[in-house]
């Protein structure tokens, strides 16, 4: 089965390596006997991905991504093992898709005259409200 990142990228289900532990947390009996958290660990390396988003995927700065180039995403917030795996799927599509976009370039702006001029008289406003407060208590 493919998995569509793009339309035209396409990565191959067998690329994307399942493990299925104990969830930690409340839960009682059910999550000490029943595997229920699904984790995903993909390598980034090894994959089929253009290289495009190879690089992307290395440089950026996401606690999910290893030092080694692999994707770890583990998801316990349900109680159903086929839900977290579905979970976990759409937080790994959605960090690849994040990838391929590029950021908009920032435009530096110059604040209007009229901010300005609202941004001083509210400074003014304050100082006096300070002011009146350095008086001293009356005996």
């Amino acid at each position: 089965m493919a998995i569509q990142i793009s339309g035209s990228v396409l990565l191959n289900d067998n690329e994307l390596e399942w493990q299925f532990i104990r969830s930690s947390g409340a839960g009682g009996q059910h999550v000490n006997k029943v595997s229920t958290a699904a984790q995903l660990i993909f390598d980034i390396n090894a994959s089929s991905l253009p290289q495009f988003y190879k690089d992307k995927l290395l440089a950026k700065s996401d606690h999910r991504i290893t030092q080694s180039g692999k994707i770890i995403i583990k998801c316990q917030q349900s109680r159903s093992q086929e839900m977290n795996r579905e979970q976990a799927l759409a937080q790994f599509i959605e960090l690849v898709q994040s990838a391929a976009r590029v950021a908009k370039k920032r435009v530096a702006t110059k604040a209007t005259y009229g901010s300005q001029q609202r941004r001083l008289e509210h400074k003014k406003q304050r100082g006096a409200t300070k002011a009146l407060r350095q008086g001293k208590p009356q005996i």
